[in-house]
């Protein structure tokens, strides 16, 4: 049984900056971040390999975004910087077989947690 656990939300000040953490339990995947604000459809914010090696990022967070994992610690990280309010929202972690942006490649999902940027 595969099993994602985020955290690292919080409220912050635009401008600033935000580290999510996500452990997986059980099998390697390729892992990514997901984003859902209220009323909108949940997006695609960034991708990794289950090596480390390749990413892949939405163009609305590439430049202030980061995307890592430590496999010595199951834990996929998202560094988030220049954070702007449209970056509010609740932040999905995800694993899949595939190093892909689409929702359905994605066959294991975390509880999320809330990001929160006050302009």
């Amino acid at each position: 049984q595969v099993q994602l656990v985020e955290s690292g939300g919080g409220l912050v000040q635009a401008g600033g900056s935000l580290r999510l953490s996500c452990v997986v339990s059980g099998r390697t995947f390729s892992s990514a971040w997901f984003r859902q604000a209220p009323g909108k459809e949940r997006e695609f914010v960034a991708a990794i390999n289950w090596s480390g090696g390749n990413t892949v990022y939405a163009d609305s967070v590439k430049g202030r975004f980061t995307i890592s994992r430590d496999n010595a610690r199951n834990t996929v990280y998202l560094q988030m910087n220049s954070l702007k309010p449209e970056d509010t929202a609740v932040y999905y972690c995800a694993a899949g077989p595939l190093l892909a942006t689409t929702l359905s490649n994605y066959r294991y999902w975390g509880q999320g947690t809330q990001v929160t940027v006050s302009s």
